[in-house]
């Protein structure tokens, strides 16, 4: 008779901690598409922000580094990820994600009849878009006058609503490019962002992957669970902004092919990949600084337990994670902080939501020696009241 595995909050989140280097950092020379991938995909809604997740995550590495790794080796890759939002991406696992991006069923447009897309011109648009981005660099202008000379007027017409703008309707599935790998970022000229498609190296096929669109799918089930475990189907679909009813198929399939196994998650049912029902005694230990977007605190699930307390109304702008910077303690999210630069020197403001003790202040002070250190400035340490809002 097989025994369901239980597993407690403070030992699945020592686990994640732990795999995605948030327990004790990567050893200098860790790749830097590594530690990325560990997340798995750091999100870059604001590049400063993935260059800090990334670095205090690894010894050594600094903002430099990761821009090295984007722009001069390509090991890493800026581009759309899950949920239509800018991630860094390892290079070698652009063909799963885009394969299992590709899959999602994507849900109604938000976009109102006579201003949508049909599937027709979407496809013709991200077809325009991978032909206009071949071995060149964009900008964002300069990609709309191709993609509009590729497909026609209609795609030039400004009617999308947007950040209090109207786009171009093409813009509606730019993202979708993203997925399909045939657009990526390039790095900005001047202070324009520039677009090229990814190259052909990008595209081969992953070691672990079997070309089987059905089978790249699970290995990112899998990808997932080994970062995020014990996991929902609708922890999963939130994560995509898939529906809830195509995950719990999904990990139905895996389940009945002995791909995955259930446990009891502080009680309930929950997921792992099949045999991977190690873990850690207790919580993790230790003060972290985490920053906008970081992606533990944006997949971390349930969302109470990773926000307890005064840090879920502090923290979570509309239920949504993110927003703020973030002070981790023992695994937990315990108070929100802010850098603002002046040259070479930035100024680290701390609001804890708990009191620290002795260690834990000690701790704080290495973290930010070490916020310094990715950005390449002086740091110095502020412990107040964080009056700058949420990133919207």
């Amino acid at each position: 008779m097989t025994t369901t595995a239980k597993i407690t909050w403070d030992a699945a989140n020592a686990r994640r901690a732990e795999r995605q280097f948030l327990a004790g950092p990567a050893g200098t020379g860790t790749p830097v598409a590594e530690v990325a991938g560990a997340m798995p995909g750091a999100h870059a809604q604001v590049l400063s922000a993935a260059e800090v997740s990334v670095g205090m995550r690894a010894d050594g590495v600094t903002r430099a580094d990761v821009r090295a790794a984007l722009w001069d080796d390509r090991s890493l890759i800026k581009t759309y990820g899950p949920r239509g939002t800018v991630h860094l991406l390892p290079a070698r696992e652009l063909p799963l994600f885009s394969a299992a991006l590709t899959a999602v069923p994507t849900g109604p447009s938000p976009f109102p009849p006579g201003v949508r897309l049909t599937e027709e011109q979407a496809g013709q648009v991200v077809t325009a878009i991978g032909d206009a981005l071949d071995g060149r660099f964009l900008t964002l202008d300069e990609l709309s006058e191709e993609v509009v000379a590729r497909t026609g007027s209609w795609a030039g017409g400004r009617v999308t609503p947007a950040f209090q703008d109207l786009w171009p309707c093409w813009r509606q599935v730019m993202h979708r490019a993203g997925w399909a790998g045939t657009l990526c970022f390039g790095p900005n000229r001047g202070r324009k962002a520039t677009y090229t498609r990814p190259l052909p190296g990008d595209l081969e096929a992953d070691p672990g992957d079997t070309g089987h669109t059905g089978e790249t799918v699970h290995a990112f089930v899998h990808r997932y669970l080994h970062a995020y475990g014990p996991a929902t189907p609708q922890y999963f679909a939130r994560r995509l902004a898939a529906p809830p009813g195509w995950a719990t198929a999904l990990f139905g399939e895996l389940a009945a092919v002995g791909r995955i196994e259930e446990v009891r998650f502080e009680g309930t049912p929950a997921w792992v990949a099949a045999g991977d029902t190690d873990f850690p005694d207790g919580p993790p230990r230790g003060v972290r600084l985490l920053p906008y977007f970081d992606a533990y605190v944006i997949a971390g699930q349930p969302r109470e337990r990773l926000f307890p307390g005064a840090a879920y109304q502090r923290t979570l702008g509309g239920g949504q994670a993110g927003n703020y910077p973030v002070l981790l303690v023992d695994g937990v999210v315990a108070g929100v902080w802010h850098q603002r630069r002046r040259g070479r020197r930035t100024t680290v403001t701390v609001e804890p939501l708990v009191r620290l003790t002795a260690r834990q202040e000690r701790e704080l002070g290495e973290q930010v020696e070490r916020v310094g250190e990715v950005l390449e400035a002086t740091p110095e340490l502020v412990v107040r009241e964080v009056t700058v809002g949420p990133h919207t």
